[in-house]
C-alpha cells in the first residue's frame, strides 16, 4: 500500500472490523488507551466506535500537549507577554486556551500585550532578526515531535549570534506520562479502568523509535501496539490488541512500520539530548506533577532561556471546579460525563483546552457529532 486511499478502503476496514467482532471474546472487556490526541480524532473522525462491539472500549489518554499544560504555565507565557513586554510567539491552539480568570493569550493580546501566532519556531527567530530592539519569546510546547524543532532554532540563534531571542520551554516526555497512567495511586480511587492495553503514539515514535516503550510491556505486562493516523491502520492495531490480549501476551508490536523504527530518528533524538536535559518534575494537567517528563534548556544555552533571562514567579492556579478536562485526561471520564459539554463549553466558549485543541477529546467528541449522543442522553435522564 502507497498511497492514503488504500488506508481508507471502506470494504478491508469493514472486513478488520468483522475480525475484531469475532475474537473479540464475549466474556471479557476490552479497555484500550490511545494515547495521542491525533489518534482520538481519527477515531471518530472516521466513526471506528461505531465499528467496534460493545466489549472493546477506547480510553482517551492524556497526548493533546495543549491540554496538558497547566494552567499555572500558561498564567507564566501571559505574565512574560503582559509584564515584561516581550513579543511572545505561540502556536495557534495555545491562543484561545482560557488561564485564570479565564484570561487567554488571545484576550491578552486584545489588552494590548503583543502576541503573535507562528507556525513554528524558525518564525520566531525571524521575527527577532526583525525586530532587534524588542525581546522575542517562543512559548515552546508539544511531546517528542516538536521538540527538535525547537532544538534546531536554539542552535540555529546562537549561530547567527541573536541576542534578543528566548524559548520558555514546556516540552513534555510520553513515557513518563504512561508511567504517571499506570502508576497513579488516584486511578483506583477515581475509577479508572483497568486498561488492558494502548495503542502507540505514531508522530512521536517517529522520532523517539518503538524502544521506549518495551519496559511497559515487561514491567506492566501491558502490549502496545503502534498505530498510524488512518481507520485502517488504527482497526489494524485494534485487532492485534485484542490477539495479545487473548493469548495472554504484551509486547510491543509495530504496525506503523512505514514510518516508525525501533531505534527511531538518532538525529533528531542527538540534537535534543544536546540541547535540552530533564526537569526533576514537571506539573502536568490531569496527572499532577510527574517526575522527570519534561524537558528544559542546558546550562550551555542558558542565554536562550527564557526562565533565566526573566523573573517569572509561578503561582498555583485552581482548575475550574466544574470543568472536568483533568480526569478526562486521565482516561477517567468521558467528555459525555462533563456538565458543561456541549452546553456552556463549545468550540466558540471553551472553558478548558480539551475543547479548544484540535487534538482535545472533547472537541473531537463535539467536531464528529459524538456530543449529540451526550445531550440526547443527559435530556433522556
Amino acid at each position: 500500500m502507497k498511497y492514503v486511499d488504500e488506508y481508507r478502503d471502506g470494504k478491508l476496514a469493514r472486513e478488520i472490523a468483522e475480525r475484531i467482532r469475532s475474537e473479540a471474546l464475549p466474556s471479557r472487556q476490552y479497555n484500550l488507551m490511545e494515547f495521542c490526541g491525533g489518534h482520538t480524532h481519527a477515531i471518530f473522525r472516521y466513526g471506528i466506535p461505531d465499528l467496534l462491539p460493545d466489549n472493546v472500549n477506547m480510553v482517551h489518554g492524556p497526548g493533546c500537549p495543549v491540554c496538558v499544560l497547566p494552567i499555572s504555565r500558561l498564567d507564566t507565557a501571559i505574565e512574560l507577554a503582559v509584564t515584561h513586554n516581550v513579543i511572545l510567539c505561540s502556536y495557534g491552539d495555545m491562543m484561545r486556551v482560557p488561564g485564570s480568570r479565564k484570561r487567554s493569550l488571545l484576550k491578552a493580546r486584545a489588552e494590548g500585550a503583543d502576541v503573535r501566532m507562528v507556525y513554528s519556531s524558525m518564525d520566531a527567530l525571524k521575527l527577532a532578526q526583525d525586530n532587534p530592539d524588542r525581546e522575542v519569546v517562543f512559548f515552546a510546547i508539544g511531546f517528542e515531535t516538536t521538540t527538535p524543532p525547537t532544538a534546531l532554532v536554539i542552535h540555529q540563534a546562537k549561530k547567527l549570534g541573536v541576542k534578543n531571542f528566548s524559548v520558555f520551554c514546556n516540552h513534555v516526555l510520553t513515557p513518563a506520562a504512561i508511567s504517571s497512567i499506570l502508576d497513579s495511586p488516584e486511578a483506583g480511587a477515581l475509577g479508572l479502568l483497568k486498561l488492558d492495553g494502548f495503542v502507540g503514539p505514531a508522530h512521536v515514535s517517529t522520532v523517539i523509535g518503538s524502544q521506549p516503550y518495551e519496559r511497559f510491556a515487561v514491567e506492566y505486562s501491558k502490549p502496545i501496539v503502534i498505530a498510524g493516523f488512518e481507520p485502517l491502520d488504527l482497526l489494524q492495531a485494534i485487532l492485534m490488541l485484542i490477539r495479545q490480549v487473548n493469548e495472554g501476551r504484551a509486547e510491543v508490536e509495530n504496525e506503523f512500520s512505514r514510518a516508525v523504527t525501533r531505534q527511531g530518528n538518532e538525529r533528531a533524538k542527538q540534537i535534543v539530548d544536546e540541547t535540552f536535559e530533564e526537569r526533576d518534575s514537571f506539573e502536568w494537567r490531569g496527572l499532577g506533577f510527574v517526575p522527570r517528563s519534561a524537558l528544559q534548556i542546558r546550562a550551555e544555552f542558558a542565554e536562550f532561556d527564557a526562565e533565566k533571562r526573566f523573573p517569572v514567579e509561578y503561582r498555583s492556579s485552581a482548575e475550574n471546579s466544574a470543568c472536568l478536562c483533568g480526569p478526562i485526561l486521565h482516561g477517567v471520564k468521558s467528555p459525555r460525563d462533563c456538565t458543561l459539554f456541549g452546553g456552556a463549553c463549545t468550540p466558540e466558549n471553551p472553558l478548558g483546552p480539551c475543547m479548544v485543541s484540535s487534538e482535545g477529546a472533547c472537541a473531537a467528541y463535539y467536531s464528529y457529532g459524538r456530543h449529540q449522543e451526550s445531550l440526547i442522553a443527559k435530556e433522556s435522564a
